[in-house]
């Protein structure tokens, strides 16, 4: 599976209005579900998931300086810390001083022999902390990566600037903002098996402590792929979640991507936080100008933005931004059909998923895009997609019914040509999932079938 150069989630043409419809101002009573009879499972096998956040978990892998903490939500945090080691901010040139601690996952196997691996986390990392995500890696020819950062994360921005690592290779793989990736595919190397390392950061002669509450990864062999095989509908179900326009921010804080018109990942975070009751107080949102309307999505912008990638659309920066939430859990992976969506749906579990197309390909769209990020809220009658679209002219426009032939080819594909007959990447799937950490017993069966929970 080929990667672009760059992963910016920015739209490439001007958005036109699209359907209509009135804005939910709330999470309320998702619809009621019409029965169908059961369409066929997709396979997952081409995906692989493993997250540590129970406490067995946390007890099998390796520490230095960390201790679990036990309880509803166990956790990893800092016990007494093995060094200190001296930063430089990339982004702004200060050097600070910080003790740390570490801790190493066990090596996992994965069921997928892999090209690609994305890292994700969920942790509390109060001011005067922050973490860093790590990824050592065993190839199908017997050598190892090297120590990969998959990430530099910090709730906040007034100690470190968050921050992915580019210019990481060794000549087999690379990575690519938040995606580790086999550089030749073809030559048939994989990815066999890794570990994660987290290493915990706290301002020196203090008590601090990030806690760390999930971490993992999804790896996956996705083939290369210009269309993907046809789904038959299996659920008609409306979930009723915020409608948010990224284009009602447009110029509003220019240091994070040139304002709104890039803010879809944090646009549709945004909506799915508060689909499950959570949002920013006043107090968090004090900074945002009082003119500013729905200032959320500008806070979502500021605490998913990625300094590197100069971007919004980190992938798991979205999901480590919505686990800062009251007791959420999140996850970056791969879902293999409309099937699997349609079960996460059908429990009441709305997803975003990242998709690329030109205009002619998504019917009702009126734009194309290099790579957009959507909020699936549902399924028609007659199977077409209901999504909530950021990128409409107003909250009143975000929703849209998308057919559904067109849309599942447009997220599931892995390659596309654009709008000058170039070839280009797709995502193959790939999706945030946002859930409480304590689900509905039918909301946990729907994640452990996918390897989420």
């Amino acid at each position: 599976m080929t990667r672009p150069t760059s992963r910016r989630t920015v739209l490439s043409a001007a958005i036109a209005a699209a359907a209509t419809g009135g804005a939910v101002a709330s999470a309320g009573p998702a619809t009621a579900a019409v029965p169908r009879p059961a369409a066929p499972t997709a396979t997952t096998s081409q995906v692989d998931n493993r997250f540590w956040n129970t406490y067995t978990d946390w007890r099998a892998g390796s520490g230095a300086g960390t201790r679990v903490v036990a309880g509803r939500r166990p956790g990893l945090v800092i016990s007494a810390p093995v060094g200190r080691s001296d930063y430089t901010d990339p982004h702004t040139g200060a050097t600070s001083s910080w003790e740390y601690a570490t801790w190493t996952s066990p090596v996992h196997r994965s069921s997928v022999p892999a090209t690609e691996v994305i890292a994700s986390w969920n942790a509390h990392a109060p001011a005067g902390t922050w973490i860093q995500i790590e990824l050592l890696g065993s190839y199908s020819d017997g050598t190892d990566t090297p120590w990969y950062v998959m990430g530099r994360w910090a709730a906040g921005d007034g100690d470190i600037r968050r921050t992915s690592a580019d210019d990481q290779s060794d000549g087999k793989s690379s990575i690519w903002t938040d995606t580790f990736s086999v550089d030749d595919a073809a030559s048939g190397l994989r990815l066999v098996s890794y570990r994660l390392r987290l290493t915990l950061h706290r301002t020196p002669g203090t008590t601090l402590t990030p806690t760390v509450w999930r971490l993992g990864a999804m790896a996956s062999d996705i083939p290369d792929r210009f269309t993907v095989p046809a789904t038959a509908p299996g659920l008609a179900r409306e979930l009723r979640v915020p409608r948010y326009s990224q284009n009602v921010h447009v110029g509003e804080y220019p240091e994070y991507d040139n304002g709104g018109e890039a803010w879809c990942s944090p646009t549709s975070s945004q909506m799915i936080i508060e689909y499950w009751g959570r949002r920013p107080t006043a107090e968090d949102l004090a900074w945002v100008r009082p003119d500013i309307t729905d200032p959320q999505i500008c806070h979502a912008a500021r605490y998913t933005f990625d300094y590197q990638y100069e971007g919004c659309g980190n992938w798991p920066f979205n999901a480590a931004y919505a686990a800062t939430y009251k007791d959420m859990s999140a996850v970056v992976t791969r879902l293999g059909s409309l099937t699997d969506l349609e079960k996460l749906v059908g429990a009441g579990i709305p997803v975003i998923t990242s998709q690329s197309f030109i205009k002619e390909e998504l019917t009702g769209a009126g734009y194309g895009t290099s790579g957009h990020l959507m909020t699936v809220i549902g399924f028609t009658a007659e199977g077409d997609v209901v999504a909530n679209d950021p990128a409409s002219p107003s909250n009143e426009a975000v929703r849209r019914v998308y057919r559904r032939r067109e849309w599942e080819n447009i997220w599931l594909r892995t390659k596309r040509y654009d709008a000058n007959g170039k070839v280009r990447s797709g995502t193959g799937g790939v999706c945030y999932v946002y859930w409480p950490a304590e689900p509905a017993p039918s909301q946990h069966r729907v994640l452990r079938s996918l390897g989420l929970a």
